[in-house]
């Protein structure tokens, strides 16, 4: 077994009494990615319309006094919270995706194109615009409601979420809801279109310290089930008699995973709004750099998420100075060719 083992490129891992098997290049490329990712984040800490040398920052880590006034407001209460909002809703949709695609055995699944995106916008703004007083602590709650919901409906319709007529579905009803947001826009006064507009578009220019630690207070139990889980999820990808014959019980695996990236997707959309195509795009770099079961898959797609966001944050807030561009803009700039790529790769299988 052990001599397999090697020949496949795994490695064993113990910690006392935990016991795994890992791949030590599947590591060092995902260190590499972190690595890019603290890279990314003091690129953005030190350029903007006050450029702070990386030294300085570095010297403030340990005598604050060595910044300006000035600079340490910007460091500490704008860019830094931004940053780490960004690294967190990144992390977020990636893991969501990845979960949704290993639910639903399909490439296209994403909470962001089967409607569930949506719903968390549609109740999210509900929120904002008819119970402005309510702090945005309850936001993630009411936009999982209106996630789940979605998601509900989406299953009832669908009957079976392994099939592609699940995916197609979801794009229908995200197009429902997007037309519904349609005739808000229409309607409503000019100040509630401006500040739905540049929410919906996926902001991150509001982010403050309040809003990462709601995002990482929601986010953390969802990564945590969604790693409880991983083994099961292995195991899920068997088929359902196997599966049920090894001891999983695929209903209420199903269950969780749909509840996990719902509850990751409410958490970014109620704090910085919609941004699409994450959750697609990291499982995919994932499994081109990376391989490896659910928990590498996992990890892999948080990061890759991260990175992307927080490179979408940095070009959309950089290079249109003084204009900022929001990150779900430049996202989507990036997903919407790669969606149709993979469409045409799966042309022959709808």
């Amino acid at each position: 077994m052990k001599p397999a083992i090697l020949r496949a490129g795994l490695r064993p891992l113990r910690l006392g009494g935990f016991s795994t098997v890992v791949r030590p290049k599947a590591l060092l490329l995902l260190g590499a990615l972190v690595l890019l990712c603290l890279g990314m984040m003091l690129f953005g800490l030190t350029h903007g319309s006050l450029s702070i040398p990386a030294s300085a920052i570095g010297r403030a880590l340990f005598y604050p006094d060595a910044l300006s006034a000035d600079a340490r407001y910007i460091v500490q209460n704008i860019r830094l919270p931004r940053l780490l909002m960004a690294l967190l809703c990144g992390a977020m949709l990636g893991v969501a995706g990845a979960a949704m695609q290993s639910v639903t055995r399909n490439g296209l699944a994403d909470p962001g194109l089967i409607g569930v995106k949506e719903g968390c916008s549609v109740a999210v703004l509900l929120l904002i615009f008819q119970f402005p007083a309510l702090g945005v602590i309850w936001r993630p709650a009411i936009g999982m409601a209106g996630g789940l919901l979605t998601a509900l409906l989406i299953v009832l319709l669908a009957r079976d979420i392994s099939r592609p007529r699940f995916i197609l579905i979801g794009i229908g009803v995200s197009w429902a809801f997007a037309a519904g947001m349609g005739v808000f826009m229409t309607t409503a006064d000019v100040r509630d279109v401006q500040t739905a507009l540049l929410w919906l578009a996926g902001s991150l220019h509001a982010a403050n310290w309040t809003l990462v630690s709601v995002a990482a207070g929601w986010a953390l139990p969802a990564f945590a089930l969604l790693l409880f889980t991983a083994r099961a999820t292995d195991v899920s990808l068997l088929g359902h008699q196997a599966a049920t014959g090894l001891g999983v019980r695929p209903a209420r695996l199903a269950l969780l995973q749909v509840i996990a990236p719902v509850l990751l997707t409410a958490a970014c959309v109620s704090c910085v709004g919609s941004i699409g195509f994450v959750g697609l795009i990291a499982p995919h770099m994932t499994r081109f750099l990376l391989r490896g079961g659910q928990t590498s898959l996992l990890a892999g797609s948080a990061v890759s998420g991260a990175l992307l966001v927080l490179l979408a944050d940095n070009v959309g807030r950089l290079a249109f100075l003084p204009l900022q561009l929001p990150a779900g803009i430049i996202v989507s700039l990036i997903g919407g060719p790669f969606f149709l790529m993979l469409l045409w790769q799966r042309r022959d299988r709808f």
